[in-house]
């Protein structure tokens, strides 16, 4: 058998498996081709400094911003050796065209150390930051709907700190504006140096400012700065003064520009708690020195302060205020106060309390601007002011501390609505006694429409007037009523001025201290046999009273004070005036029983609120007082007491009317007849309600003030 000839393979290449192959080859030379390119690029870039990139730089990262960014010197851009160095001076960033200022950001000279990894994967870290001359503007628009720092139309995001190894700031300030809370804010960074992330002391910021239209002063620390740097805790305390206030801030933050619903401690105290709200032009009567704690979280536009501790003047103040800085400004508040002393109670009417702790309250009155021996104040509502913002208060009281009256268990709700305040309800116990009230005061009408509607429910006259020298144990009759007036007036003092309405305080059958009743109707013959015989404190039996005015334009009349006791009728006529507090009153006893010694003439109460007088010694009594001299001359000196005797024939008074708090014209005795003694509803002080044309000019030229 011929054997095959031998193979030929001189042209076949050996298998040497995938290195060997082709494809290979082409990843080979593609991975040395890129690699080269990289390193010839880098190698530019390196020798260049990437110089030649200052002009793609700014047209990259202006289209990306939206923003033109600019570099006004010197610009650094490569790999050194694979850490990103980025070097700039006279940097800037601009604002959009709505801020103050052009700029966003600018800097004298920005040096970095970049990693490039965390510019594609994850948290951006640099690994050295040197900042000299740096300045930001932040600012927000009018709407609220966009701010400098967001460079997109998706509303603000807070600015996250990129990890920093190293640092070094010099000259760096920043300036804050929000045009909804009228703030404006200029802060200086002090000068940091951190190595290996960390700086070692704190860092502060400090600068001046203005909220609305007062100036403040700032001094903040970052109390974690090594922590803030590698995005750690950032735990901040701030302090600031304002308007005679210090508030001191502290907490921990997630991140150093981000305080959205993070807890913070909140102190603050002052010379007065009223310059602190008006600082966000918030009106609050004046307070005294003041000193409270609370906790803040800030939730978008909303401000909540809970869990707020503390005292203003001798009062304790606890729980819970929101703010709400929106369109309208606006306040809720849950108030709980133990013990309010009356004196830090005095602004709430419009007092001073620092003068009416030192002076009382007539010098406070004056410091209104009240004519002297007035009490009622002339401080004048704020009514731009309430016009500005909204409230809402629920505040409950426990105990009033009150030298004269007993008071407690006030609970007072407050709605504040574009310059319409009431306080409604507002009710409180007063000497085991309740009043309940409803005031209105609207400034949407000038001048202020203001309603006064106050109910005392049966209280006992003796605790209510223990304060005032009653003896309790004595006393035992009770007394309710009711104020209805409406005025107009920016004080209380020109709403009371104006005002129309009807006063009444109602006493059904009870009895007080025998001394006031014979003191008040001068029976002199039973007064001295009481107190030879010890019997100071023999009660009086009331069968009923009434204490009641009819006012028009301000003037109260008498309309009727009646009293019926066992032994006597105390009738009153006359009348007061809230234009100038002035009094013009006269009360007269007639006896049911026979008295020797018996004056039987009217007691007239005259002076001011402040400072009423008594006035015994009445012309009637002086001419009663003639007749009896007479008496003595002509017949003999025993007919002289002819003159004072009382025969006792007073006409018992019809309770009905009486406890009904009728007008005077439907006063009836006991047997229904009219009566002719209670006046007509005038300020006449005679009987039947008239007086003559000189008396009544006399009358009311002291009314007016007129003299």
């Amino acid at each position: 058998m011929t054997a095959p000839p031998p193979k030929d393979v001189t042209g076949e290449t050996p298998a040497t498996g995938f290195f060997g192959s082709r494809a290979w080859r082409i990843l080979r030379n593609t991975l040395v081709g890129i690699f080269a390119t990289l390193f010839i690029i880098w190698l530019v870039l390196f020798v260049t400094k990437g110089r030649f990139l200052k002009q793609p730089f700014e047209s990259v990262t202006t289209r990306m911003a939206g923003r033109d960014v600019k570099v006004g010197g010197d610009f650094q851009l490569y790999f050194a050796p694979l850490k990103i160095k980025f070097y700039a001076e006279g940097l800037s960033i601009a604002n959009p065209k709505w801020a103050s200022r052009p700029n966003l950001f600018q800097a004298q000279k920005i040096d970095m150390r970049v990693s490039p990894l965390s510019l594609l994967f994850g948290n951006r870290r640099i690994y050295w930051l040197d900042l000299t001359g740096g300045s930001g503007d932040l600012e927000w628009n009018t709407d609220h709907t966009a701010n400098t720092w967001t460079f997109a139309d998706t509303g603000g995001k807070p600015f996250k700190l990129p990890r920093i190894d190293r640092a070094t700031v010099v000259g760096t300030k920043v300036r804050y504006i929000d045009p909804r809370m009228r703030l404006l804010a200029d802060l200086g960074l002090d000068p940091i140096a951190a190595t290996n992330k960390q700086i070692g002391k704190e860092v502060e910021l400090h600068g001046t400012g203005q909220i609305r239209d007062t100036p403040f002063r700032l001094v903040a620390q970052l109390k974690s700065p090594d922590a803030t740097l590698d995005r750690g805790e950032n735990k901040l305390v701030a302090r600031a003064w304002a308007a005679g206030n210090v508030i001191d801030v502290a907490g921990t933050l997630p991140s150093a520009t981000d305080i959205e619903h993070v807890p913070l401690r909140m102190r603050a105290r002052g010379r007065n708690l009223a310059d602190l709200l008006g600082i966000i032009g918030v009106v609050l009567p004046n307070t005294r020195d003041y000193a409270l704690r609370a906790q803040l979280v800030k939730d978008g536009a909303e401000y909540r302060f809970t869990h707020m501790a503390g005292r203003f003047g001798d009062s304790d103040l606890a729980g819970r205020l929101t703010i709400v800085n929106g369109e309208r400004l606006r306040l809720d508040a849950a108030l709980a106060t133990r013990e309010l002393d009356i004196v830090d109670a005095a602004p709430f009417i419009g007092y001073n309390p620092d003068i009416v702790a030192a002076k009382g309250a007539v010098a406070a009155a004056a410091a209104t601007g009240a004519a002297p021996q007035r009490v009622l104040p002339d401080a004048a509502l704020p009514v731009a002011e309430l016009q500005r913002f909204d409230a809402g208060l629920h505040w409950t009281i426990q105990d009033i501390k009150s030298r004269n009256v007993p008071i407690s268990h006030v609970d007072l709700t407050l709605a504040l609505d574009r310059g319409r305040l009431a306080l409604s309800p507002l009710s409180f116990a007063m000497a085991r006694g309740n009043v309940a009230s409803d005031l209105i005061f609207d400034t949407r009408s000038r001048p202020a429409l203001d309603t006064y509607d106050i109910r005392l429910s049966p209280t006992p006259m003796g605790r209510l007037l223990a304060g005032y020298g009653v003896d309790e144990s004595g006393t035992s009759g009770t007394i309710k009523g009711r104020i209805q007036l409406k005025g107009r007036g920016d004080t209380i003092h020109d709403s009371l001025a104006t005002s129309s309405g009807r006063v009444a305080f109602i006493m059904p059958s009870g009895s007080f201290w025998t001394r006031n009743a014979q003191l008040s109707e001068l029976d002199i013959g039973t007064f001295i046999q009481k107190m030879f015989e010890h019997k100071l404190k023999e009660p009086v039996q009331i069968n009923c009273g009434l204490i009641a005015f009819t006012v028009r334009d301000g003037i109260a009349a008498a309309d009727p004070i009646i009293i019926d006791t066992k032994k006597n009728v105390i009738l009153g006529r006359g009348g007061l005036s809230f234009k100038n507090e002035s009094l013009d009153l006269a009360f007269r006893a007639d006896g049911k029983q026979f008295s020797l010694f018996s004056a039987q003439s009217p007691v007239g109460l005259n002076g001011y609120f402040a400072r009423p007088g008594i006035q015994v010694i009445s012309p009637e009594l002086l001419a009663r007082a003639g007749g009896g001299v007479g008496l003595a001359t002509v017949a003999s000196p025993l007919a002289a007491i002819l003159a004072f005797i009382d025969v006792g024939d007073a006409k018992s008074a019809a309770c009905g009317p009486i406890l009904a708090g009728a007008h005077a014209q439907a006063m009836r005795t006991t047997k229904g007849k009219p009566r002719d003694d209670v006046g007509n509803g005038t300020t006449a002080k005679s009987e039947s309600g008239k007086e003559s044309a000189a008396d009544r000019k006399k009358q009311r030229k002291k009314f007016l003030g007129i003299f």
